[in-house]
């Protein structure tokens, strides 16, 4: 029997980055500024930035290598046939058109299949969507499972996965034509990174046809999705990722991706459609929104980036590590006794702001109070997704709270060591046993879109 002794990580830093540390007084003046949103920080005054795992990737030596060959024609570039080839082999669909990042996409695929008056349906939509879908009168409604709106529900596998019990109802109640898409987030990022499963997939994409509902796959991470169908979903340990997630994708009829996370590289993002009708409509709308049809609003060197992305990222070698580093920092706060979404889901750890702070309502934004507290001990950014980020309005403007008031960790794909994870797993130790001593924060400013103000608003300590 062979031993295994080579379990460190799939890569060896080439570069490094210096990072500043700042003392405890400079933070507090610094989130003073910041009218204690962590959006508003000067990125230099952050010691480990867990903000967000989009476009925060550390680009391989293939990649890097690539981009010397970036072809910047005006049209018909070199480097979009690359991307195109690349992307056909991971999603299996045959029409592609780049955007600039995936709210381009997003823009797009909003215009085109969120109909004023009608719901778009989801696990749980990402914010851009939901506020594209705002703006233009579609009802955006998550539907996911309820174990994954409960963040101190057991662990499960599949906690991303669509309950189309609620979204029959819709139907019963809102009649057949009611619901003019169907959205799956993979993974789903407002619960935890949790993954969708395959037969969850299956099924949602059976009852979209049963309903001539039209079904998208916001993709964003879909390497760590497939990686969690591979290691948990029976059926599936012998397959490779990317005949996984072409399988994934032959249940939709499109799919948008911000090519910042699972692409692997800094800036980016993805149509990918089977859809002819909609794949001429992207192009219009790119030339007027994006670029022209094979360049869509990145250069030719961020293509040729991208396409050695996309396959660096749906190997084995790849996610192991990738999940792995993530699991890390769960089972560090786990041993601390920190409550967290379980399972660890795949880009990031979701503490779970009622349960570290159940003094402070969510009316005065525990979750948000927790990512202030963490940057004023430690220097480190993570991110409100609760009250502010989720909440929303009824007709007569009161306040709808958020089932779900988490602090999301992200993890950058390889940017950080396990010792930078150990910084946040002892900063947060420390405030956990100092618990009782925090009070709420009030919300002084919000912008027009209640599904956006999360970037923008501000905040004061109570």
């Amino acid at each position: 029997m062979e031993r295994d002794f080579q379990t460190a990580e799939n890569f060896r830093i080439k570069v490094v980055e210096p990072i500043k540390k700042t003392t405890r007084a400079e933070r507090e003046e610094y989130l003073k500024q910041a009218q204690y949103n962590v959006f508003r920080l000067k990125a230099e005054n952050v010691y480990v930035d867990c903000l967000t795992d989009s476009g925060t990737t550390a680009m391989s030596t293939e990649q890097w290598a690539a981009m010397m060959l970036g072809d910047e024609s005006y049209a018909g570039c070199k480097s979009f046939y690359k991307l195109e080839a690349s992307a056909q082999e991971v999603f299996g669909m045959p029409y592609v058109q780049p955007t600039h990042q995936g709210r381009g996409a997003d823009f797009i695929m909003a215009q085109y299949y969120a109909k004023p008056g009608k719901y778009a349906v989801g696990n749980m939509h990402f914010d851009t969507f939901h506020g594209n879908a705002e703006i233009l009168g579609a009802y955006p409604v998550d539907c996911v499972i309820d174990a994954g709106l409960d963040a101190s529900s057991p662990a499960e596998d599949f906690k991303g996965n669509i309950d189309l019990r609620k979204v029959q109802k819709i139907i019963d109640e809102h009649g057949e034509d009611s619901i003019s898409v169907i959205i799956i987030t993979v993974t789903c990022n407002n619960n935890g990174g949790q993954p969708v499963s395959m037969a969850n997939i299956r099924a949602v994409s059976e009852f979209a046809a049963a309903h001539k509902i039209p079904m998208v796959i916001d993709s964003a991470r879909l390497a760590e999705n497939a990686w969690f169908i591979k290691h948990r979903e029976p059926g599936y340990a012998d397959k490779d990722i990317r005949e996984i997630t072409r399988e994934m994708f032959s249940y939709c009829e499109t799919a948008t991706m911000s090519s910042k996370k699972d692409g692997l590289v800094n800036i980016g993002g993805l149509i990918v459609t089977r859809n002819h009708d909609f794949y001429l409509y992207s192009n219009v709308q790119s030339i007027v929104h994006e670029g022209f049809i094979t360049y869509g609003g990145q250069s030719g060197r961020d293509m040729e980036a991208l396409a050695v992305g996309l396959r660096e990222a749906t190997t084995d070698a790849y996610l192991d590590t990738r999940i792995a580093q993530v699991k890390y920092l769960g089972d560090r706060l786990r041993e601390k006794g920190i409550p967290i979404v379980e399972p660890s889901g795949g880009h990031g750890i979701y503490v779970d702001g009622r349960r570290f702070f159940p003094q402070i309502p969510q009316y005065e934004f525990p979750a948000q109070r927790l990512v202030v507290a963490l940057y004023e001990e430690a220097g480190i950014r993570a991110v409100e997704m609760g009250a502010c980020a989720f909440g929303s309005k009824d007709a007569d403007g009161n306040p709808i709270w958020p089932e779900l008031e988490l602090m999301r960790i992200s993890v950058s794909r390889r940017v950080y060591t396990n010792n930078h994870l150990d910084c946040i797993a002892n900063a947060l130790e420390y405030i956990y046993a100092h618990r009782d001593e925090y009070r709420g924060m009030k919300m002084v400013y919000e912008g027009p879109i209640t599904a956006l103000r999360h970037f923008t608003a501000g905040f004061e300590l109570l």
